[in-house]
């Protein structure tokens, strides 16, 4: 039997805890910012054979956010990370409970920081070819996600992100919902 190749994807296995978080989102007056902690726990979910022809590996996650200092949880995801090690594609899988989902994808070509810290960016749009976002009637209406992008920095102890989404809310058209958080292992 094989090791099964995660790529880039191998530091994330484990359970990850965070308390940096810093979020910025909509309100019909303004904007709300939240400090918040958060929880991840990614989980091999082995290789995976599409049409037999495509080889992928995917790893399964569920995050938690809680806000500062009040401990009230603001998100719950869940999805997967998959690597296709023959085109060098990265993508983000994942589903929120307010009826969205989202693909997202990039081409990883071994980016890392100045700490060598491995560096994956993905992206989707409303309506682009191949990375998508889905959502229900009442989200297309009323808080219609156009955009979002995300880049995670991977390390020995060290998982961080910063990920934009651009929202039709409000009245306003693509409002800039951002968050981002520094987690280290459990």
């Amino acid at each position: 039997m094989s090791e099964i190749d995660y790529g880039p994807l191998a530091g994330l296995n484990g359970s990850w805890k965070g308390d940096k978080g810093k979020d910025e989102s909509p309100e019909p007056d303004g904007i709300e910012k939240n400090d918040y902690t958060e929880t991840i726990h990614f989980t091999p979910a082995g290789d995976v054979d599409n049409a037999e022809t495509q080889e992928l590996t995917a790893i399964h996650y569920h995050l938690e956010v809680h806000r500062i200092p009040d401990g009230k949880a603001i998100h719950n995801q869940t999805g997967y990370w998959i690597w296709d090690a023959e085109s060098q594609l990265v993508m983000h899988e994942f589903s929120i409970p307010r009826a969205v989902a989202v693909i997202a994808g990039g081409v990883y070509r071994g980016e890392t920081d100045d700490d060598g810290n491995i560096v994956i960016e993905v992206s989707a749009e409303l309506g682009h070819p191949d990375w998508q976002i889905i959502q229900s009637p009442f989200m297309q209406k009323n808080a219609l996600t156009t955009h979002f992008s995300q880049r995670l920095t991977i390390g020995p102890s060290r998982l961080a992100y910063s990920q934009t989404t651009l929202v039709d809310i409000y009245g306003r058209k693509s409002f800039s919902h951002t968050d981002q958080n520094e987690l280290k292992p459990l």
